[in-house]
């Protein structure tokens, strides 16, 4: 993204004053950027830029421990805000020129501003995504403009942005689309609780048996629900890796406008917009008839109760797995930590590897299939 005509100048004293969690602004050579909003975001943690704020982080830049990707520096440019001060003549002449202009914009903004506010306020722009030259109208819902992208959808759709997104223009179905991070331990817990019970309390009664002929059967005792209920959440890990990688992951030809549609409002929106937090775990009512399908196979597959075992882990997994997926990328977990860790690890599948890299709740499924992110060696 191109950096503003006519950029604002500070003096290194008033970058340096900025170096709080309310106001962090970093150097990257003379370029000067806010980035308060990217501190929860960052992959490394908020620690680490702020023990930089105010100083230039060019080297961090480019490693080591490791070269930012160019997604990574493209993002880094919606939070520019202007240049550092270095020469007192030609910044002196750069603010003339940018008073000059200042003045001439004045005799239009007032007739102009409106008319930018009422198109863009439904649609909350909120970051330094190009209007005139993106290649779709931002100003307008995305899920029936994406399908157009052809060829162009998978590289546009991998270069991220801070912003939210929406997909279309009826409040209803919009709505449905979105959903707080509560709601799915609020909706999905009090099932796990319910059937877990009713498992646990079934088994106790002593009367489940697995039939394996009509002569011979094997009692199930209640201490097995533990290892049913634990192999059901180890499925799901295995699930949640095929979903995120085969499904969430496939590359719609380029000459399928309904299959780029499909694959942008299943995954492709959440990598345009990887911190639209409104659009970061499964709104409960699409994800009910995933679970119910999951119910009824295990129901199928297994006998009786033990279907349900299965099934209640299974579910615990998933709701496990909404909140981690929420907290890696809004979360701040402690440096050298297991969530550390994958957050770092997730936040490079968004910005550098994204046909790598997708395991969520673990990284376990990305060695035998062979999708692991590589190290980055110097």
């Amino acid at each position: 993204m191109s950096p503003p005509a006519s950029p604002r100048f500070f003096t290194q004293r008033e970058v340096a004053c900025h170096c709080t969690k309310d106001s962090c602004w970093v150097l990257q050579g003379t370029r000067v950027y806010d980035v308060t909003a990217f501190l929860r975001m960052h992959p490394g943690g908020e620690a680490l830029i702020l023990r930089r704020s105010g100083k230039d982080v060019s080297q961090e830049m480019e490693g080591p421990p490791h070269r930012h990707s160019e997604n990574a520096r493209r993002w880094m440019e919606q939070y520019y805000i202007g240049e550092l001060e270095t020469d007192t003549e030609q910044a002196q002449t750069l603010r003339e020129r940018r008073k000059n202009g200042e003045q001439t914009e004045g005799q239009t903004e007032k007739t102009t501003d409106k008319t930018v506010e009422d198109e863009d306020s439904p649609f909350n722009l909120c970051s330094a995504v190009d209007l005139d030259k993106d290649l779709v109208d931002w100003r307008k819902p995305l899920a029936w403009q994406v399908g157009h992208l052809g060829e162009k959808y998978d590289a546009w759709v991998h270069q991220p942005v801070d912003r939210p997104i929406r997909l279309f223009g009826n409040p209803l179905l919009e709505a449905g689309t979105k959903t707080s991070w509560y709601w799915v331990p609020v909706v999905w817990l009090p099932i796990v609780f319910y059937f877990s019970w009713h498992c646990y309390t079934t088994l106790a009664e002593g009367t489940t048996r697995i039939v394996l002929t009509s002569d011979f059967s094997i009692p199930v005792h209640k201490s097995i629900f533990p290892f049913l209920f634990l192999l059901g959440w180890f499925l799901w890990s295995f699930i949640e890796y095929c979903i995120h990688r085969f499904v969430f992951h496939m590359k719609p030809p380029a000459h399928n406008y309904y299959l780029i549609t499909l694959h942008f409002l299943l995954h492709g929106q959440h990598h345009k917009s990887p911190f639209d937090g409104s659009r970061l775990v499964f709104p409960p009512g699409l994800a009910s008839l995933v679970v119910g399908s999951f119910y009824i196979i295990l129901r199928q597959t297994l006998p009786d109760i033990l279907g349900i075992c299965v099934f209640v882990g299974g579910l615990c997994g998933y709701v496990v797995y909404d909140m981690i997926h929420y907290y890696l990328h809004y979360g701040s977990p402690k440096r050298g930590s297991y969530m550390y860790n994958l957050k770092a690890y997730h936040v490079k599948h968004h910005f550098k590897h994204q046909r790598s890299g997708f395991g969520i709740t673990t990284t376990f499924w990305d060695h035998p299939f062979d999708t692991v992110i590589p190290d980055e060696k110097f």
